[in-house]
């Protein structure tokens, strides 16, 4: 049984404010230079009207207009950026691996899906902002010599900001999705980078059980709902937990439309039920011991449609010991970092992306392969 208190609740309704909401806007109107400030934005730059308007129009500044030196005013010099083989923890960090993923995809375009924020400017924001990407491998770089293929990809950053600048960010994308269109082998890559993640003293930290069960005990029956603001954040709290650590697939009948669109790892796009369902039992297989613990929960009444939308993000960690997605079992250690976007109507789920990295997984495959540093 969980101790956790019980969250603070507050009506969907009492958060909402004239904010911008990317689905239904041109690039255009959403950066446009002649809407007024509508947020309170204490230490922002003049240009931005709201915290959707920012982190849009940043990204866009700093990525496509490629005016990189922007990081330096829009980061801490400390910022934390979490991947999920790697973190950076300085602002110079962020600086170089931007200049070298522009330099190894040259014409990528990143065109922003949805924002799913909290916050305001006094206790700082948290905006989740998922990205659809487009582009080319032209260039020398990991995935070897180009191939000219064209690709697609999802990709979700998660940021905490304050007065125009990110301070704690997590990105998750879909490598896995972009090496598959590329007509590429993933697992030499993955090798490569394993190797070289070896060789800098890098392991698999293998913990054991993951306290998913407690000794011979079930799971927790009760979820733990401390991170949720509102009524339906924590209902979608209580039915994720049910679903994954309990089990309880049956949840995807009780939660989904029959008619939900999913949108998964390698640019997956399923329909219906019946494809989240085996979508959701795959990734359990892989490592059947998993557990998942939500890390962060915000939401914001839809334009799209009515109802809402909630942005999740996640961990994973058990051992691979199904075949499902990875081959035959290894046994090795698998920890994955994922952001899931959930629109609901109706207290039933619509649509879902789900953004988490299958490279990352056999990368550690990889890794556990290869043994205890020397």
């Amino acid at each position: 049984m969980s101790d956790a208190p019980s969250p603070r609740i507050v009506p969907a309704s009492a958060a909402a404010e004239p904010v911008l909401q990317v689905e239904r806007h041109d690039f255009v109107d959403l950066v446009t230079t002649k809407r007024p400030r509508v947020q309170s934005l204490r230490g922002f730059e003049e240009c931005y009207t709201d915290i959707v308007d920012y982190i849009v129009r940043c990204t866009h500044r700093i990525w496509d207009e490629r005016d990189i030196g922007l990081i330096y005013s829009h980061y801490t010099h400390n910022s934390d950026v979490y991947y999920n083989l790697k973190s950076v923890h300085s602002r110079e960090e962020i600086v170089r691996d931007t200049i070298d993923r522009l330099a190894q995809f040259p014409e990528r375009r990143g065109m922003a899906t949805q924002v799913i924020w909290r916050g305001n400017d006094v206790d700082g924001f948290y905006t989740s902002h998922l990205v659809t990407g487009a582009g080319r491998h032209t260039q020398d770089g990991p995935y070897g010599k180009p191939t000219g293929r064209s690709f697609n990809t999802r990709t979700v950053a998660d940021c905490m900001v304050l007065e125009n600048r990110i301070y704690r960010e997590w990105i998750v994308n879909d490598g896995m999705g972009v090496i598959r269109q590329l007509g590429l082998d993933p697992h030499p890559i993955a090798e490569a980078v394993a190797r070289e993640m070896h060789s800098r003293g890098q392991v698999t930290l293998d913990f054991g059980e993951n306290r998913r069960l407690i000794g011979q005990y079930p799971p927790d029956s009760v979820a733990d709902v401390s991170i949720a603001h509102t009524d339906s954040e924590a209902a979608l709290l209580r039915w994720l937990h049910e679903m994954f650590n309990c089990r309880m697939f049956g949840e995807i009948d009780r939660q989904y439309a029959p008619n939900v669109m999913y949108h998964g790892a390698n640019l997956r796009n399923l329909y219906g039920r019946a494809a989240v369902l085996h979508r959701l039992i795959q990734l359990v297989a892989t490592m059947p011991d998993c557990a998942y613990i939500p890390q962060h929960i915000c939401s914001v009444p839809s334009d799209d449609g009515g109802g809402e939308k909630i942005a999740v993000r996640w961990i994973m960690e058990g051992h691979h010991l199904g075949h499902a997605l990875m081959g035959p079992p290894t046994g090795h250690r698998i920890f994955l970092l994922g952001v899931s976007h959930y629109h609901i109507v109706n207290g039933k789920v619509i649509e879902q992306w789900d953004v988490y990295d299958e490279m990352a997984m056999l990368t550690q495959i990889k890794l556990g392969a290869l043994g205890p540093s020397e």
